[in-house]
């Protein structure tokens, strides 16, 4: 790979990952005003459906397009990106028809499996959403496979932006005058639509500007070169290779989709009123924005290291690549125990600074246990996807929900919510584990070399005391339990948990120099400490 067109490829995929944080972030904080807006039965009318919404963004955003960029980067020529272009197309239209008339055609069928008939309109909004996945994945894998990293890192974040307006927009109005939930869920599930709709439009601006600059060479709307590859083959591809690729990025949404068809359905049939399971699932549900911010911090600063991985396998430089992979495994877990244990430390302040009340405190304690977990298993699919390996994290997943889905319907009987918590928990613990003894010898040592777990299981105890005990001493201040008290002690106990755990990582030697320089602001620590010790 020549020098320019590696660059290319590193600057490409770090806007592409900024993009990424920018639309998690903002995936996981509108949530949070929404479920203000609404309450906790709205929010669990939106979150049975979201798990749906999820599935599609996968297959648009970082499944098919992933599997796409590879097969335009494996082509030798522009007749073959014209002809791959046509065939994928053709592929994911009969696919994503099919998936439009499955979801429209049995919504009915799928609320009631989910255990509410009334959520059928939701069903049927979302629905429209796939049919613009064609055009979605294909011309983001085309400007990723061809090292144009920008249309895709534009649309990804405009789809959330316009989709986010819609929605608050949607609970806007229903707070000044909405009666019915569900039609309140069915449309700000149509901002899923309207997204897909405007990151189209700025797909083909795109696709239309680079016709205009680059006639002859980028006709990729007329090909008349014969077939390099049969459409049955790329067809094949996309069933096993893409699905494989979409399967493995939406571990999280597949857990949430067996929440959506087991938790209220057997909170119901085990006695439970109606609307009071409606509404503990709401407050469940709000531990899905908490995983999510928590996964922000624990997998948004590592993400430097996966193209750096790839580099490095394609190069057969395995000392490079065992660098990289130890470093995103320490730091993956350093800054994911980090997040889940302060959020414990102030759960029920940060509970009802977001949400408004104390709900739901035990339930989310657990579940937030899982940003753990789930940021590892990330960190080691990302290692496995380097070496494109992707059999050993499949085997993992059908594990993990396997174990989800059993331990789910038994749990929720005997402990409601809770049981679903534990389940996740569980179901996240086995598929790290199997995954971890996978790894090669030298990642499996990472944890005892220079007694990094020792160490990390220090910080993690004087993180949660020092936070724990800033927010004891600040409760004698803050008398009054209200939001904005909890507000004002949850923010300031952060700040100190953030002063305490970086000091203590630093004191010591947690990380390489080498790694601290990956992290923002990670020189300037660096500088002052080196100042400091001269």
């Amino acid at each position: 790979m020549k020098n320019n067109q590696l660059k290319q490829m590193m600057s490409g995929a770090l806007l592409l990952s900024v993009a990424s944080l920018f639309a998690k972030i903002l995936s996981a904080v509108y949530r949070v005003p929404f479920q203000n807006m609404v309450g906790n039965t709205g929010f669990y009318v939106y979150q049975q459906v979201y798990p749906i919404y999820g599935i599609g963004m996968t297959f648009a955003l970082s499944g098919f397009p992933v599997f796409f960029s590879k097969t335009i980067a494996e082509a030798k020529s522009r007749a073959e990106h014209r002809l791959l272009i046509k065939q994928s197309l053709l592929i994911l239209s009969v696919f994503s028809v099919g998936l439009f008339g499955i979801l429209y055609l049995f919504s009915k069928q799928i609320a009631q499996f989910m255990g509410d008939e009334q959520l059928t309109p939701i069903l049927q909004s979302v629905s429209w959403m796939f049919l613009f996945m064609p055009v979605l994945a294909t011309f983001r894998g085309y400007f990723q496979g061809t090292y144009r990293m920008k249309p895709t890192a534009i649309s990804q974040v405009m789809e959330q932006i316009i989709r986010v307006v819609v929605i608050l927009f949607v609970a806007y109005l229903f707070t000044v005058g909405g009666t019915d939930l569900y039609q309140m869920g069915a449309a700000a599930m149509s901002g899923a639509t309207w997204g897909a709709i405007g990151s189209t439009i700025i797909l083909f601006y795109a696709i239309l500007k680079e016709r205009r600059e680059h006639p002859f060479e980028t006709d990729i709307f007329v090909s008349k070169e014969r077939h390099s590859e049969r459409l049955s083959e790329l067809a094949k591809r996309y069933l096993t290779e893409g699905m494989t690729i979409c399967l493995l990025t939406s571990i999280l949404v597949l857990f949430q989709l067996i929440d959506s068809f087991t938790l209220y359905k057997g909170l119901v049939e085990n006695g439970m009123m109606e609307e009071a399971a409606k509404s503990l699932k709401g407050i469940y549900d709000r531990g899905q924005p908490l995983v999510q911010l928590g996964m922000v911090v624990g997998t948004g600063f590592s993400a430097s290291f996966i193209p750096m991985m790839t580099q490095a396998f394609v190069a057969e430089q395995s000392d490079r690549f065992h660098y990289a992979a130890k470093s995103l495994i320490r730091m993956t877990a350093t800054f994911s125990i980090a997040a889940a244990v302060g959020l414990l430390a102030i759960l029920p302040e940060v509970n009802h600074m977001l949400f408004g009340d104390r709900n739901g405190n035990s339930v989310l304690a657990v579940y937030i246990l899982s940003i753990v977990a789930a940021s590892l298993v990330m960190a080691y699919h990302s290692i496995l996807q380097s070496e494109n390996q992707y059999r050993i994290t499949l085997y993992a997943l059908g594990i993990g929900l396997l174990i989800k889905y059993t331990a789910n319907i038994f749990l929720v009987s005997h402990y409601g919510t809770m049981g679903a918590s534990v389940s996740t928990l569980l179901g996240l613990i086995v598929m790290t584990l199997f995954l971890g003894s996978k790894m090669r010898l030298s990642l499996k040592r990472v944890w005892k070399t220079d007694h990094f777990l020792a160490k990390l299981c220090g910080g993690s105890v004087l993180l949660y005391c020092g936070v724990y005990l800033s927010k004891f001493l600040l409760g004698w201040y803050f008398v009054d339990v209200n939001r904005t008290n909890s507000s004002i002690i949850a923010l300031i106990a952060v700040a100190i948990g953030m002063v305490i755990f970086v000091a203590y990582v630093l004191s010591v030697n947690l990380f390489t120099a080498r790694e601290w320089l990956t992290l923002p602001f990670g020189k300037k620590i660096l500088r002052r400490l080196n100042k400091g010790s001269s």
